[in-house]
């Protein structure tokens, strides 16, 4: 590349060509008929989606906000629990379990970023409810050491699986392991919608049943609220949209891996380290985080050569604003303050070239030649 070329971070513009034209018919069929909530797309977008992951119950909703606030609220936590969760994520993890007017306990974190089952044993009390995993980048958490932990006393264990739509850990998808799995839709995700959207999945019936109660008012019928709830159905036109992309996500999470090992192999990785994939896990790099000094100083040098990078997330949650009266202290959770100076997020998504990713290993490289 003799002249600067931008290559973005993510490109829905690029999704949007490709699929426009298998997509418009779809979009003009569900505006045509009038049914903008509830009806044939939810109940097929529920129903494909079960089939794909091998779990007995999708409940769609419309955001994945949601989808962990109600998961937490079908196992019944509230005032006074606690629930254990690394504090490495987006906010909205955190944010659900206050949502629930419940304690956050955060967790450290291992090398692959994600909560390190080996400190899990420790931090529970008699006032744990629940243990909640973020399955980051794509990568599942060692569900298997979590379960056992978590089966021993008794904890349910609810998957923060915003970011793992058709990974898989031993042959399992994300989602299958816990009592529920929360999903996100939102557009930046591998499997995502033209707007907000989550669901949750779950093989336990009554907790299935709960959830679709509370997502639409409590109401058993048009005229009969069993209890009261809240709004969060997912749109016809999204869950129309999602049953579309149902069936591309092996393809795109197939361009993505290709990208992630096109990466492994050109980054000199003397100066940057990437979480090795081990043989039990399907990771669908949702992003492609690098963990690497002078962090800063190698975003910008990439963003002059036209490379957008990400950082998630440069504050971790226990040192927000917001978490203040949580009493956490610089210095609680040091793998993860390690981490949040280091990780940098490079471009990975489905219509990068083979070429676009050289120049940004090479750039990479060549900064850390200097």
């Amino acid at each position: 590349m003799n002249n600067i070329e931008l290559i973005p971070y993510v490109d829905l513009r690029a999704q949007w060509r490709e699929e426009r034209g298998e997509l418009l018919p779809i979009l003009e069929s569900v505006l045509s008929s009038g049914q903008y909530i509830g009806g044939d797309e939810i109940i097929g977008f529920e129903e494909e989606a079960s089939e794909i992951f091998g779990i007995k119950h999708i409940v769609s909703l419309n955001s994945g906000t949601d989808a962990l606030i109600y998961g937490l609220a079908a196992i019944g936590v509230g005032i006074g629990d606690e629930v254990i969760t690394p504090a490495n994520s987006f906010v909205a993890s955190t944010a659900a379990v206050v949502c629930r007017k419940a304690k956050p306990v955060f967790i450290d974190v291992g090398p692959d970023q994600n909560m390190d089952p080996t400190l899990l044993e420790a931090l529970i009390t008699p006032k744990t409810r629940a243990i909640m995993p973020v399955h980051l980048t794509g990568r599942i958490a060692d569900m298997k050491r979590i379960l056992e932990v978590a089966d021993a006393f008794n904890i349910p264990v609810i998957e923060d699986a915003a970011q793992s739509a058709g990974s898989k850990y031993y042959g399992q998808f994300s989602g299958s392991w816990g009592r529920i799995g929360c999903f996100s839709a939102h557009p930046l995700k591998n499997l995502n919608a033209m707007g907000d959207a989550g669901f949750i999945t779950t093989d336990d019936n009554k907790l299935a049943s709960k959830i679709k109660l509370i997502r639409n008012h409590g109401l058993v019928d048009r005229n009969s609220a069993k209890e009261f709830g809240e709004s969060s159905r997912m749109d016809a036109i999204q869950a129309a949209i999602l049953r579309y992309r149902l069936g591309r996500l092996p393809g795109v999470i197939e361009r993505r891996r290709r990208n992630a090992g096109l990466y492994c192999s050109k980054l000199n990785q003397q100066h940057v380290f990437i979480p090795p994939e081990k043989k039990h896990e399907f990771n669908s790099w949702h992003t492609f985080v690098i963990q690497t000094e002078r962090r800063n100083e190698l975003k910008d040098f990439l963003q002059a050569r036209g490379i957008e990078t990400a950082i998630h997330y440069p504050v971790p949650i226990h040192l927000q604003p917001a978490a203040r009266h949580l009493g956490y202290k610089r210095g609680d959770l040091p793998v993860t303050e390690s981490q949040a100076e280091k990780i940098l997020t490079l471009p990975i998504h489905q219509y990068l070239s083979e070429r676009q990713i050289s120049y940004v290993s090479e750039s990479i490289n060549k900064f850390y030649e200097k």
